[in-house]
Formats: C-alpha cells, structure tokens, sequence
C-alpha cells in the first residue's frame, strides 16, 4: 500500500502559522516580538499620512515634508523587517486583523485636528514605544542567535533613537524629555 502525499491548501498553512504565532507569542520570541513592531510600523505609516496630509500652522509645508520622510522611512523599516523575519523562517504579520491584534500604537480619526505640536509629541512617544518593543526583539535574537535580526533591529532602533531626537528639537526638549521616568527620591 502506498501513502499519497497530501499537499497543505493555503488555509491548512496558515492555520497552522496562526496557531505558531500564538504559541511564539504567549512564550516571547524576537519572531513573536518582531511581529509587534511590524504591526506597530503599519499603525505609524498611517498616522504619519494622516499627518502628513492634514497638518496645520506656520512650519505646515515643512513638516508635510518632514512627515513624509517619516513614513518612506517607516514603510522601508517595515518592508525590510518583514523580509528578515521571512529570511530568518519566522512569521511576519501579514493582515488587518494581525496589524490590530499585535499593534501597541494606537491611530484615531481625532489626530488630524490637533495642533502641529500635538503631533509630534505624540510621535515622539509612539516612537518610544516602539523601542520597548525593539529592545526587547533585540536581546531576544541574540539570546536566539539571530545575528541578522539582532543587526536589523539595532538599526532600526538607532533611527527610532533618531527620530525621537529630532522630534523632540522641533519642540525644543532634549531627546529623553517628558518619556523616562524620574525618581522623585533621586532630588
């Protein structure tokens, strides 16, 4: 008697990356935990447009500018995490609903309203966010050695690192203003 191999139809692959995915995420992996940062780069690109398309004031047409730098930038960051996720044999979100179920950033129709100010601080913090993530992904890869992915990340992490000091000169803060927690005993 001979065994017919059955090939895998898509569903059966991707069922099978869904329940990986959850697996790799309830035991944190730099796989797992590159998987937020990508989702979070996609909820940055949006709101980067969003901003980008609808920022006002005097300095408007040099942040348009500003901002779309940002999210070329931010899709590249994206565009490259995914490939060395997927050259590294892990998994990279792909849908909506992986975007919103891994995304810490959070977008909101309300943003476009706010003042130019507004804007970049809260990049800023999303950008500090970010780096929780991509800290962490970091010690991860190593941990796993993933020298590639730890490479990638720690790239990454310098141009977020980049960002938050040039975000923060726009508002006339110092790079860490306002996003680590002081000690009030230290005084």
């Amino acid at each position: 008697m001979t065994i017919k191999n059955i090939e895998k139809t898509p569903k059966d692959l991707f069922d099978e990356e869904v329940k990986q995915a959850d697996i790799d995420h309830h035991t944190p992996t730099a796989g797992a935990m590159s998987g937020h940062i990508v989702a979070n780069l996609v909820v940055l690109i949006d709101k980067l447009q969003q901003a980008k398309w609808y920022v006002k004031g005097m300095d408007a047409h040099s942040l348009k500018v500003y901002f779309g730098d940002l999210l070329v930038q931010a899709s590249q960051q994206k565009d490259e995490l995914g490939r060395t996720l997927v050259d590294e044999n892990l998994l990279t979100p792909t849908t909506q609903t992986e975007f919103s179920e891994y995304a810490m950033l959070t977008e909101n129709g309300e943003n476009k309203y706010h003042s130019a100010e507004w804007l970049i601080d809260n990049f800023v913090h999303d950008y500090n966010t970010e780096n929780l993530f991509v800290t962490r992904a970091i010690k991860l890869a190593e941990k796993e050695d993933r020298p590639v992915l730890a490479a990638m990340l720690t790239r990454l992490l310098g141009e977020n690192n980049h960002n938050i000091a040039s975000l923060q000169a726009l508002l006339g803060n110092t790079p860490r203003a306002g996003l680590d927690e002081e000690d009030e005993d230290d005084f």
